[in-house]
């Protein structure tokens, strides 16, 4: 699985150089690394991404997972909801005039979701370790 860093670098290439051409692979990648993205989340909580999709998205099944037991997770919701409405706009009309403003909309969606969740991530990961470093910082205070 890639790192977050190179999704979010490979977001940045899609959103730089996607032709209207590609819009439908550009798309399609697109969610994929969204649902990579939420996979990094629920792995990170000691899960199994599901394999399930709600309203038709993985994504949309994956970020349901995430939230389970952390409703501050919920505040990518519309960001998921928004990746998969632009995934629909760029393979339902993919000769559209404005698909290569739709590309870059969809990359700008979906690096604010890699954004997100790799900030949360590091806030999670720097909560634990300072509950853990408690007992030390006690000690020194004590001068044990």
């Amino acid at each position: 699985m890639r790192s977050i860093a190179a999704i979010e670098s490979r977001i940045e290439q899609i959103e730089e150089t996607s032709a209207p051409e590609a819009a439908i692979e550009a798309a399609a990648e697109l969610v994929r690394m969204g649902e990579e993205v939420l996979e990094h989340w629920i792995i990170a909580r000691g899960e199994t991404p599901t394999q399930e999709e709600k309203e038709g998205f993985r994504l949309l099944a994956l970020h349901r997972q995430g939230a389970k037991g952390d409703p501050s997770f919920n505040a990518c919701r519309e960001t998921c909801r928004e990746l998969a409405y632009h995934y629909n706009l760029l393979t339902l009309e993919p000769g559209h005039p404005e698909t290569a403003k739709r590309i870059r909309l969809a990359a700008l969606v979906a690096k604010h979701l890699a954004l997100f969740v790799g900030g949360k991530m590091q806030v999670a990961g720097l909560g634990e370790f300072c509950c853990a470093a408690k007992p030390v910082r006690a000690n020194e205070i004590l001068g044990a």
